[in-house]
């Protein structure tokens, strides 16, 4: 008859054992650098009027303050918008003219979300989302706009 007791001298093993190993454990978050590379913001008021930016992204400019920064609708080609960029000097970050344009030709509206991804060099990529937490899709119109700040590039147009 075979034996129905264990022994303890496989156990704790195959998961890195007991001691003696390095940690794989992440360091603490203190010791972590601030990247803020993505946020949103939800539009509960006029979606037409500047819009503040998290304080902890402008704190993730570090002090750069641009001027402008370059707005481009994901999934939608090479499109930039310019948006001129103000600072409250308090840390507080604004998209104001040139967000009206975009707020418009993308649809946003009370209830949206609006995601922002940080490219670098002042471009972020933006997906909106409406209302029930779907995303807006956009597609390129072929035909001529009255838009003449990008002589080869079409702005895109909603919906999808």
């Amino acid at each position: 008859m075979a034996s129905t007791s264990r022994t303890r001298t496989g156990r704790g093993r195959g998961r890195g054992g007991r001691g003696g190993g390095s940690s794989s454990l992440p360091p603490p978050p203190s010791t972590l650098p601030l990247i803020i590379e993505e946020f949103f913001i939800v539009i509960y008021e006029d979606p037409l009027v500047k819009k503040a930016l998290p304080k902890k992204f402008a704190d993730y400019l570090d002090g750069q303050e641009p001027a402008k920064v370059y707005l481009r609708a994901a999934d939608c080609g090479p499109r930039l918008w310019t948006v001129e960029v103000l600072f409250d000097g308090q840390g507080r970050m604004y998209l104001d003219k040139g967000w009206e344009n975009f707020a418009i030709t993308h649809g946003v509206d009370f209830g949206c979300f609006v995601h922002f991804k940080y490219e670098g060099d002042d471009v972020l990529t933006v997906k909106v989302f409406d209302g029930t937490m779907c995303r807006k899709y956009y597609y390129s119109d072929d035909e001529d706009t009255d838009d003449e700040s990008d002589d080869d590039v079409k702005p895109c147009i909603h919906p999808l």
